[in-house]
């Protein structure tokens, strides 16, 4: 019997993460989800706080996954190496806090989560993320792998997901919190999206309020940007996979309003 995996874009705000709160687990009952990863790392805008992290476990979040903003809250560094269901960008050097994948047991199986970050426009000197991928598939062989790519450039994004077609289940990309409307599943089995999208605020600028991204494009001097008020969102992706072959059978776009 194929399983559900679901993948929830970047939980921006807080007003992202009740909402986040408040409607997930309805979602996981609809589409029948087996498994939910989740993305993390703009709930306090830029990072996630211990109790951030737990309030998306309490949602019905099972691994939470993280980017470039990993460390913008200095009280998750120790969270990190504690707690084996958040992961920090696996190419990260290797002395940073936290793992960057772990293997997770199911109702199903055993399953492989891999976080990984790009490296165009996101000036940070991290390792090549596919060797990084390489290195990780050679000491996991569970049948279902996926892989949250967190990364700017679409192309990069294209990239992995042909670079690991058939050697994952899927690949989704996270980072520039835009639904992309490209899910497909490639020729050897590897379910993809460019982008998840966001969960978080509907009338604003991916997450922030839109006169504070305005006034930066308009080059005045800068200061913090605060989460946008008003309803929101949550748009993710489910993967109907295979769990004997680990291969996906289908994805859907999702955007609960």
């Amino acid at each position: 019997m194929n399983v559900n995996i679901l993948a929830v874009g970047d939980v921006s705000g807080q007003g992202g993460l009740d909402f986040l709160c408040a409607r997930l687990r309805a979602v996981k009952k609809l589409k029948n989800v087996a498994f939910t990863v989740a993305n993390g790392e703009n709930v306090s805008m830029k990072g996630i706080t211990p109790r951030q992290a737990e309030d998306m476990f309490c949602a019905g979040v099972d691994v939470i996954t993280l980017g470039n903003h990993t460390y913008g809250r200095n009280s998750i560094i120790p969270f990190l190496d504690d707690s084996s269901y958040i992961l920090r960008p696996s190419n990260y050097a290797p002395q940073n806090p936290g793992r960057g994948w772990g293997v997770y047991d199911t109702d199903f199986g055993q399953v492989t989560v891999i976080n990984l970050i790009g490296r165009c426009g996101m000036n940070f000197g991290t390792e090549n993320p596919f060797f990084e991928a390489d290195k990780i598939l050679k000491s996991t062989n569970t049948k279902v792998t996926l892989v949250d790519f967190h990364a700017e450039a679409t192309s990069e994004k294209l990239a992995m997901a042909h670079y690991l077609d058939g050697r994952v289940s899927a690949v989704w990309g996270t980072h520039t919190h835009v639904q992309t409307s490209d899910a497909t599943v490639f020729p050897g089995g590897t379910g993809y999206i460019t982008d998840l999208g966001m969960t978080g605020p509907v009338n604003s600028v991916i997450g922030v309020r839109p006169e504070d991204s305005i006034s930066m494009f308009l080059g005045n001097p800068p200061h913090r940007y605060e989460a946008a008020p008003g309803p929101c969102k949550i748009e993710c992706a489910l993967f109907e996979i295979d769990p004997d072959t680990g291969r996906t059978v289908s994805v859907e776009p999702l955007r609960i309003m």
